[in-house]
């Protein structure tokens, strides 16, 4: 997984605006959860889309930034939760361990 690392509010529009033109992805990982770790191990060993860009969050460290995304986007927070932007709206959320294959 080549993650984007995301750690400043200002990425956000960055990720509005380039999800008119392809997909965007938003891994919200929390360092102290093991759920979280089990995602995004899960999301490591598929096989990445050659056509959305993928952002990973740190919430711990970043909490202002998962904050930012839960009011831009109108989403509850979550952890962990993956996020697909597109057309600068939230299209899909989905938390835990979710039945939805990535």
């Amino acid at each position: 997984m080549n993650w984007i690392a995301l750690h400043s509010e200002s990425q956000l529009e960055d990720i509005r605006t380039n999800s008119v033109r392809r997909p965007q992805v938003i891994f919200k990982h929390s360092t102290r959860c093991s759920t979280s770790a089990l995602v995004k191990n899960r999301l490591e060993r598929a096989s990445q889309p050659l056509d959305v860009d993928f952002y990973y969050l740190d919430l711990i460290s970043f909490r202002p930034v998962s904050n930012k995304i839960a009011e831009s986007f109108r989403i509850d927070h979550e952890s962990p939760q993956v996020l697909v932007i597109r057309n600068g709206e939230c299209i899909y959320d989905e938390s835990n361990l979710g039945d939805s294959e990535y």
